[in-house]
């Protein structure tokens, strides 16, 4: 399915008026390329970036929840590796993105997604309070530092956002560019 917006859309829904102009500009001016003009979030994906492309999906005239949730499973999954290395024993999280991509294949109903989601939740709480104390614990050795080993982590994290982003604009371009079937028994 091709999701689409508009610069009617996009006002209405509250977009940020700095990126709303950022695309104006990019597709010509919106009185030249029209304010009710279907825009593919393709484009938006390509001209604004991710975090746009991602906004868009609550404005767009087709029904983008399912494709959502998919966005949203691929995403989960593409850094899920990273909980699971700390916590290899728990299944919860992983479980909750199979939830969510069976709930918007029509495979589960909304009960089933909630308890994964549950679930989910529960896990993502107690990690962040092992995150707590554990961020408690180094802040001393964080603190002492020193400028060179600052900058070489900027460095390496700057090069690991890229390629996180990198990776989220394949995702995106992936749901944004499949034809996919809407599930005949949706469980919404």
């Amino acid at each position: 399915m091709k999701l689409t917006t508009s610069f009617t859309r996009l006002k209405k829904a509250g977009a940020c008026a700095g990126r709303y102009l950022f695309l104006a500009k990019a597709l010509g001016g919106i009185t030249e390329y029209g304010k009710d003009t279907p825009i593919d979030l393709l484009t938006i994906l390509e001209t604004n970036g991710v975090d746009d492309c991602l906004w868009a999906l609550q404005a767009t005239a087709e029904d983008a929840s399912r494709i959502t949730d998919l966005i949203i499973a691929d995403v989960a999954e593409s850094v899920l590796h990273i909980y699971e290395r700390e916590y290899p024993a728990d299944k919860r999280v992983r479980e909750c993105i199979q939830a969510r991509r069976a709930y918007a294949n029509g495979e589960i109903d909304a009960a089933a997604w909630a308890a994964a989601r549950d679930a989910a939740w529960d896990a993502a709480w107690a990690a962040a309070r092992d995150a707590a104390w554990a961020a408690a614990r180094d802040a001393a050795w964080a603190a002492a530092r020193d400028a060179a080993w600052d900058a070489a982590w900027d460095a390496a994290w700057d090069a690991a956002w890229d390629a996180e982003v990198e990776k989220q604009k394949a995702i995106l371009r992936k749901h944004l560019t499949e034809d996919v079937p809407v599930p005949k028994a949706a469980a919404r």
